[in-house]
């Protein structure tokens, strides 16, 4: 089997996929959402006075996160994806019955990932782009230069995560704290760190800039190809000694909660992909705020901003909460679909919270106290929100929402309800600081009441869905 045919089948399978879970004109109609959402964006930010330089930053940096995030197929087996998926084979895990090898199946997946998001979002959110461009004299050719630096961008995040896994399931802590001094090392050196990305070249078009910025892409994704070995069944012997502890400590009735942590505990990857996932959000936040304050007149709060994304960043946690979950399965248990909801709260906001907490006190380093309280303040009540709205629009389902159109429509007109007035605030305090600041905590209070009462909905509208 060519690399090629192999290429076209994961391709059909990945449509086929999708399209038999939510419809092929449903599913077709995702890149249209997408554009219309980034074109919405783009006109805010610009609305304010952002330059539209600090917009294709701050793009290029979401669109690394989101690589990270999708290269975290390396912290899923074949068992979650079972659980996921239902009873599916899919072509990347066929290497006992396929005359190819794991590495080859790997790096075919990769590439076709690649290939598939740069189509179904990066061209979309490139396209939105356009008239932004056009209206600031960019040029026409700043648009697939656009699009080819984020599928860049998209390919460094992925081989990064994947290289991360590798390195740590083989070699443990050390491998990744030696990563960390060499990081270090590289910005003590005084090296831009960003000119080793593919944004560098989008800022500056030279054959030197493209090298620089795509080779470490190309090198990263190498390594994690290399590195990584997949992950077979789990005997849920794991250990486990502390987590369990912790997680006997959370009040719950039902056992439900308790449950829920340590199946992620157990899970691959355990508690530290959320504080990898949530980790990864910070940098992304410091790094796209303290551009924005170097290239534009705005003095944005970091405190709040910080606050606000750390909150949102609780949908992946969600996601994680719910992989093991069979919704129907649960009719056949004496409990109601309202307490596994309000378990899953517990389990969630003892999993986000501290978390959360913790790399706020991290940002005690850079952050004055004033901020840090703010970012204390907002943070909660904006995981309570994403929770509640995350539950009541997809149930025990989160990720049918990433393809869905009309639920992915719904759940970012939810989301965009209480994250765009916070992050206006976060960037508008240079004009009335008092202002905005009480703005910014009052949101919070109010969301979080809300996704409390859109929790306690939830139970009986998936219940009575499900029943149907």
């Amino acid at each position: 089997m060519t690399i090629v045919s192999l290429l076209r089948a994961m391709i059909e399978e990945e449509w086929r996929l999708h399209a038999d879970l939510f419809g092929g004109r449903r599913f077709g109609a995702f890149p249209v959402a997408v554009a219309a959402i980034a074109a919405g964006a783009f006109w805010l930010l610009s609305a304010v006075g952002t330059d539209p330089a600090t917009i294709a930053a701050g793009l290029h940096a979401l669109v690394g996160f989101f690589g990270l995030q999708v290269g975290t197929i390396g912290l899923v087996g074949r068992d979650a994806m079972r659980d996921v998926l239902g009873d599916v084979t899919l072509l990347v895990f066929s290497s006992r019955t396929l005359p190819v090898s794991w590495r080859r199946l790997l790096a075919t997946f990769v590439l076709k990932d690649l290939l598939y998001y740069s189509g179904l979002f990066l061209a979309p959110i490139a396209l939105a782009y356009a008239p932004l461009a056009l209206t600031a004299g960019d040029g026409a050719l700043s648009v697939p230069s656009l699009w080819v630096t984020l599928a860049g961008t998209f390919g460094l995040g992925v081989g990064l995560s994947l290289a991360l896994v590798g390195l740590a399931s083989r070699h443990g802590g050390l491998a990744l704290a030696a990563v960390a001094l060499a990081s270090a090392a590289v910005l003590a050196s005084g090296l831009d760190p960003v000119a080793l990305t593919p944004y560098g070249f989008y800022a500056e078009p030279t054959a030197a800039a493209a090298v620089a910025g795509f080779a470490p892409g190309a090198v990263v994704a190498v390594l994690g190809i290399a590195l990584f070995e997949p992950i077979e069944e789990t005997d849920g012997r794991q250990r486990i000694g502390p987590l369990s502890r912790y997680a006997r400590a959370i009040p719950d009735e039902t056992g439900l909660a308790r449950r829920t942590v340590l199946s992620v505990a157990r899970s691959s990857g355990s508690v530290w992909k959320v504080l990898f996932s949530m980790g990864v959000l910070v940098v992304v936040v410091v790094a796209l705020l303290a551009e924005m304050a170097r290239v534009t007149v705005l003095d944005p709060h970091f405190g709040l901003a910080l606050g606000t994304f750390l909150g949102l960043g609780g949908f992946t946690t969600y996601a994680w909460l719910t992989q093991f979950e069979d919704p129907r399965e649960i009719l056949r248990y004496p409990v109601a679909i309202e307490q596994v909801f309000a378990s899953k709260r517990r389990a969630y906001l003892a999993l986000v919270l501290p978390a959360g907490l913790a790399y706020i006190a991290v940002a005690a380093l850079w952050l004055p106290p004033v901020e840090l309280v703010v970012a204390a303040a907002v943070f909660p009540g904006v995981a309570v929100y994403v929770f509640g709205l995350t539950a009541f629009v997809t149930g025990l389902s989160p990720t049918e929402l990433l393809f869905d159109t009309p639920l992915f429509a719904a759940f970012g007109a939810g989301l965009s309800v209480v994250a765009v007035p916070l992050l206006v605030a976060a960037l508008a305090t240079t004009a009335a600081p008092t202002l905005t600041v009480a703005v910014g905590v009052g949101i919070p209070v109010l969301s979080g009441l809300v996704g409390f009462a859109l929790t306690r909905r939830a139970g009986p509208r998936w219940e009575r869905k499900l029943r149907q």
